[in-house]
């Protein structure tokens, strides 16, 4: 009988210690303290993506990222085009000195631009090919284009990509509309060529003239994200976008998440990292329900945020799915909005760095709370408003939340911790201030 007498002290005292102190204050690990989160990406821009699937997204109040190829966009400044030598000397050089790792860049990038129809799907196959380690091969397949080149087997023309030629038909206006509907654009370079096959200054020239052109049409705040096509994960290229594009939907290293590529068999299962980014793209042959099953993964976590990758719609782009089967996709994810935040790419890695970095500070007087968010990240692009959780006197049944103008109030919530708050809050600005109702 003492015994259990004194194991009931213990497991009191025990329950009294883990009960939170009121203005305990923490940022949620989604925003609006969701299960996960949940971004619809497309890539190239193609016309059907907004005749067709915009309006649905719209319809259901979602925001997407549209990564654009800039080069094709009526009115753009920067267009495909050669940084090098004439391409004469290149060609004759080709008859003489076998491709290798020295001369394999330059001739890769030159593929395209030698007013012919025909080298350009070698330029492609080359760096499909280094993009997989195979580098031998990569040299071959340019060896063999030029020499076609130089034994005249193919025919005078300009030549484009399937993904340049089936994203005509939009224009800066419109794309700027779309972008005033809360919907983010990004980049998907000047030409979609293989970055992980260009030298160094053809590379530069698709990254920065694209951001260029996005920052002259929408504004610096469209300069965040960025995809090198063909979701490369080239190590060399990679490295380059990242000096110019703060987030990329390839690759971001960040030691607190977990990336899991599209083309992976991997599953989010056990990790020790904070979040886990899980790619996933649907294409013609994918399941509406295993589409869904990786809904039903993110909101039955914690710690994931399940990026959706695009193409085509109805007839139009690579890999183009029906507009009933995405109105259905996107119905599911929007009923589930209650465990999921849905947003855009860049707003979503905006919330997780802000939130890594993030340094609060709380006191309880006058029967107050006074909370001060802030982190270090750059105020340009980083000014996300972050969810807080702020533990409040068991008496509270409603709070009002106070910071500079913005006024709100909330129920109060209670967990196995204590009653708290759950509000927004701007970091970097004012104080927050918390009063009972």
């Amino acid at each position: 009988m003492k015994k259990l007498f004194l194991c009931s002290i213990v497991v009191l005292l025990f329950v009294t210690l883990v009960k939170a102190q009121p203005g305990k204050t923490q940022v949620t690990k989604w925003q609006y303290d969701r299960n996960g989160a949940v971004s619809i990406t497309w890539d190239d821009g193609s016309i059907n993506q907004f005749r067709v699937a915009l309006p649905i997204l719209n319809k259901l109040g979602i925001k997407s990222t549209f990564f654009i190829i800039t080069g094709q966009i009526p009115g753009s400044q920067y267009h495909g085009k050669f940084i090098g030598r004439p391409v004469k000397d290149i060609i004759k050089e080709t008859a003489t000195i076998p491709t290798n790792k020295s001369n394999f860049f330059e001739r890769a990038s030159a593929a395209g631009y030698l007013g012919l129809i025909g080298p350009l799907d070698y330029h492609y196959k080359a760096g499909s090919l280094i993009d997989a380690g195979k580098t031998e091969e990569a040299y071959k397949a340019i060896d063999e284009c030029y020499r076609k080149v130089r034994n005249n087997e193919f025919k005078p023309g300009i030549q484009h990509n399937d993904e340049y030629r089936d994203a005509h038909g939009t224009t800066w206006a419109t794309i700027k509309k779309y972008a005033a509907q809360g919907h983010e654009f990004a980049s998907h370079m000047v030409t979609h060529p293989r970055l992980a096959a260009l030298d160094e200054p053809n590379m530069m020239y698709e990254m920065e003239k694209s951001r260029l052109d996005i920052l002259n049409h929408l504004g610096i705040q469209y300069t965040f994200s960025a995809e090198g096509p063909f979701g490369t994960e080239n190590e060399r290229a990679v490295t380059y976008l990242a000096k110019v594009y703060p987030a990329l939907r390839n690759r971001m290293p960040e030691p607190w998440l977990k990336e899991i590529d599209r083309g992976s068999k991997d599953t989010p299962g056990n990790t020790g990292k904070e979040y886990v980014q899980y790619q996933r793209g649907a294409t013609t042959k994918t399941p509406l329900p295993l589409m869904k099953a990786w809904v039903d993964t993110t909101m039955n976590r914690k710690d994931t945020w399940l990026v959706l990758t695009h193409h085509g719609v109805d007839g139009i782009g690579w890999e183009a799915l029906p507009r009933q089967e995405l109105d259905e996709y996107f119905t599911y994810i929007k009923n589930h909005e209650d465990k999921l935040w849905v947003a855009t790419f860049g707003d979503v890695t905006k919330y997780m760095r802000e939130r890594q970095s993030a340094k609060v500070q709380s006191n309880l007087g006058n029967g107050k709370i006074t909370v001060k968010v802030s982190h270090p990240l750059n105020k340009t692009f980083y000014a996300m408003p972050l969810t807080l959780k702020t533990y409040v006197p068991t008496g509270w049944k409603k709070a009002t939340v106070v910071q500079g103008s913005k006024k709100q109030t909330v129920n109060t919530i209670t967990d196995e911790k204590g009653t708290y708050a759950l509000y927004q809050a701007n970091p970097n600005a004012l104080p927050v201030v918390l009063s009972g109702v």
